[in-house]
């Protein structure tokens, strides 16, 4: 029910258009960001994972270009994010701006009681803008990206109070920073604000539809709500009979059903599930779902990981099966697998085959030549005789 609900086992279809993207989005309703790109950047994988080989540029297209279907803000954390959800955003948007500013942002404010309004005003004269383009007439260094100037502390804190958004990312990753009613949709910018509970509640219900069935904690999570506002949403829902409590044999906490929720008989599944993807978004119920105890492992001391720096999860069928740590060497035209782990009681031989062709497909969508398997981890002599060639 669990991964039905994330849109897993539903067929790949032959040719990947706009329509199974969006189908994919109105599902889990938001693609997680990363900047890590050791394989490939994280909110493209979980449509490869639930779609197959796709053409990128659709997402980019979706996100990027209008109408845009997606935009970027704060939901399980930085997310491109279904664009009809903005209006039930705002809230945190408006929490932001009612909140103590940051302390960056009150020392800015100090010192250059003008640089906000003339952040706004060179966005709305120039934008979409990054923040390397941007400075104070005062400071002319121009900073490395990861060097936050007071520049960049200002487009942060209006883009978290949404008085500004998202145009896009560059090449390097940065963030296109432009006035919301140039970027989103004139529907949505005119859509009414609905009040925090009626927030709440589109949120929850939205995280129920996207997990099938799932903990106070699971539906809080999914968009970062506190567990207080998400309870009184989901009483709520029990009430409308939207949800209805369902307990879970061995689930400690109380488990809600979204009333259409799809039990299927069973699935057929091969995908590689990113650290980011929804599916495991709440690693306690990634452990009660599937018994796998699942850490990113990025920065962990490279003699204390017990997987691998990048690790994706293999999903076979209804179980979680194997995990391989992945690496897209660009220059050498191969998707490295630099170790490869069986997960305990899943069949050696048929995860290994079906592994090693789903490891091939990705070679193929990331345009790499070849599947290269060390010898790391239970699974890699059997993955190195299953692949191909």
């Amino acid at each position: 029910m669990a991964l039905a609900a994330q849109g897993f086992g539903r067929g790949r279809p032959g040719t990947v258009t706009s329509r199974q993207v969006q189908q994919v989005v109105d599902r889990i309703s938001q693609l997680q960001i990363d900047s890590v790109n050791v394989a490939v950047r994280a909110h493209y994988m979980p449509l490869f994972a639930r779609l197959g080989p796709y053409d990128r540029a659709l997402l980019d297209r979706a996100a990027g270009r209008a109408p845009r279907r997606l935009f970027e803000y704060w939901g399980h954390a930085a997310s491109l994010i279904d664009v009809g959800l903005q209006p039930a955003l705002r809230f945190r948007m408006d929490g932001q701006r009612r909140a103590e500013p940051w302390p960056a942002i009150q020392a800015i404010r100090a010192e250059h009681p003008g640089l906000e309004q003339q952040v706004l005003d060179f966005v709305a004269a120039n934008g979409p803008v990054t923040s390397r383009q941007i400075e104070h007439p005062e400071d002319r260094k121009r900073a490395p990206w990861w060097n936050w100037s007071q520049a960049k502390h200002m487009l942060e804190w209006l883009f978290a109070t949404g008085e500004l958004t998202a145009a896009s990312r560059n090449s390097q990753f940065e963030r296109c920073y432009d006035l919301p009613e140039r970027v989103l949709p004139a529907a949505v910018v005119a859509a009414p604000t609905p009040d925090r509970a009626e927030s709440a509640r589109i949120l929850v219900r939205h995280a129920a539809a996207a997990l099938g069935i799932a903990t106070d904690r699971c539906l809080a999570d999914y968009f970062r709500l506190s567990l207080a506002t998400a309870q009184a949403a989901i009483a709520e829902l029990v009430e409308a009979g939207e949800l209805i409590e369902t307990p879970v044999r061995g689930w400690a906490r109380r488990s809600y059903l979204w009333h259409q929720a799809r039990l299927p008989r069973r699935l057929q599944v091969d995908a590689l599930v990113s650290p980011f993807d929804s599916l495991v978004f709440e690693r306690s119920r990634l452990a009660d779902l599937f018994g796998v105890d699942y850490r990113i492992e990025i920065y962990t001391p490279a003699a204390k990981r017990r997987y691998g720096y990048y690790v994706y999860l293999f999903v076979m069928d209804e179980t979680i099966a194997a995990r391989v740590d992945l690496k897209a060497d660009r220059a050498a035209g191969a998707l490295l697998v630099q170790a490869s782990w069986l997960e305990p009681g899943a069949p050696e031989a048929e995860t290994a085959a079906r592994l090693a062709g789903t490891l091939h497909s990705m070679a193929d969508w990331l345009e790499l030549g070849e599947v290269v398997i060390r010898p790391v981890g239970t699974l890699a002599p059997a993955l190195t005789r299953a692949a191909p060639g």
